[in-house]
């Protein structure tokens, strides 16, 4: 089927009106929960999502213990068909950030964008710049969904939630359409770094899968960095400060001299771009007799996040050195792990998405990710996970904004890669 044909077919009207609905249902996760999922709010858009699957005619679509919704599609090729067309995975993830609240969402539509800033109404302190945004520039004639500017929009990722229940639709209305066997995953707490902590690849069932979580149309990541988090905690001496001479040792004054150490203007969040790792210090808690500091890790290969690890070693041996009464512990856990590392074994799976986003009428663009996605995790569980664009763009922000073109775009990426798939199936190892 060709690339207007499809385009043509896709129901852009539900498009927009499931995204906007999904938007304003607050699924916030918190990083100081210990329930999973971390919010319960959460699961309100899953019961929404499986309602819709099983009114679409998706009968063995479900909602597993820990709030996934799983389904799956059986394709409908023919029986001679003459591939081996494996089961591709499409998932995207319901939470919102902790970062913005996502509780009354007021979804804006700015349409056909003649360019310039766009005001949000709900607060006048809310602008967002084309000068800031120059992906704008590509939206001319667009219909750009935003917040009031009192909350996140959500689009991360409830734009990629949108999109795959948008291609579902129109593999279910359009028989004349050939694809392979597809399940479909919408998890939570993904943005507290545990969407998958509970998520049964064999029971998914699919070989290869894609997260539909990313920006930019036309972006296919297949890189993450390596990440580890570092704990550090500093064991002083407290005692009343009134008789505290030669006696106290301060782990506050400590903590500000171990941060001190960390290199000025290199190796932070704040001076790095592209492929630069970086050490940041996250969080810090304490008292003068205990403080608790976490560092995160970055970087894209091993050797680099090695050497920051080192760094933090380093700094601690030195600051342990200038305060022997005082005892400073440090522990290293590892979060995730470059996808690259898996991904360079399925250039396939890689090669049929950037394919994809050509047929799809857009200048695919190979990038990477400062930072992970669940697809990060489940390829290291065995399922090779790239991510492909959404359209949405200033995610965590109350300045987030998507494109509904950009949208639709992304719908038809989806519908031919399955297409593609179901063209050349499976590479012989």
């Amino acid at each position: 089927m060709e690339n207007a044909t499809i385009r043509q077919k896709i129901n852009v009207e539900n498009l927009r009106e499931r995204f906007l609905a999904y938007v304003q249902i607050d699924t916030q996760s918190s990083e100081k929960s210990d329930t999973y999922p971390s919010t319960l709010k959460q699961l309100d858009l899953c019961k929404k999502l499986l309602g819709e699957l099983q009114a679409m005619g998706v009968e063995n679509a479900r909602m597993t213990e820990h709030g996934y919704v799983f389904a799956s599609l059986p394709g409908n090729l023919p029986a001679d068909h003459p591939v081996v067309v494996p089961a591709i995975g499409l998932i995207a993830h319901v939470d919102t950030s902790p970062d913005v609240s996502g509780k009354n969402v007021q979804p804006q539509i700015h349409a056909n964008y003649d360019g310039g800033n766009i005001a949000l109404p709900g607060d006048p302190r809310e602008v967002i710049l084309a000068a800031e945004n120059p992906e704008l520039a590509d939206c001319l004639g667009h219909d750009i969904i935003t917040s009031d500017g009192t909350t996140l929009l959500g689009a991360d990722n409830k734009a990629g939630v949108s999109e795959i229940m948008t291609a579902i639709e129109f593999l279910l209305n359009e028989p004349g359409f050939l694809y392979g066997p597809v399940q479909i995953a919408f998890t939570v707490d993904e943005e507290v770094g545990a969407g998958v902590t509970h998520f049964d690849v064999e029971a998914f069932g699919a070989r290869y899968a894609y997260t539909i979580d990313g920006g930019t149309a036309g972006e296919v990541e297949d890189e993450t960095f390596s990440a580890n988090t570092v704990d550090v905690t500093i064991h002083g001496v407290n005692v009343h400060p009134g008789y505290a001479c030669d006696v106290m040792v301060n782990a506050l004054k400590i903590a500000t001299e171990f941060i001190a150490e960390l290199p000025a203007g290199e190796c932070s969040p704040e001076t790095t771009k592209g492929r630069e790792g970086y050490v940041h210090p996250n969080t810090i808690n304490g008292n003068p007799g205990l403080v608790e500091m976490r560092f995160m890790v970055r970087d894209f290969t091993m050797e680099g996040l090695t050497e920051k690890v080192r760094l933090l070693e380093n700094i601690r041996d030195k600051v342990q050195e200038n305060w022997p009464k005082a005892r400073i512990d440090l522990k290293v856990t590892e979060s995730y792990r470059n996808m690259k590392y898996i991904l360079q074994d399925y250039p396939h799976v890689v090669d049929y998405a950037l394919e994809a986003v050509e047929r799809a009428g857009i200048q695919p663009l190979r990038n990477l990710i400062r930072g992970g996605t669940d697809g990060t995790v489940l390829s290291y569980k065995g399922l090779p996970t790239p991510n492909i664009f959404t359209g949405g763009h200033k995610f965590h922000s109350k300045q987030e904004w998507v494109s509904l073109q950009d949208m639709t775009s992304a719908v038809a990426t989806i519908l031919h890669l399955l297409a593609i798939w179901s063209e050349r199936g499976e590479v012989a190892d």
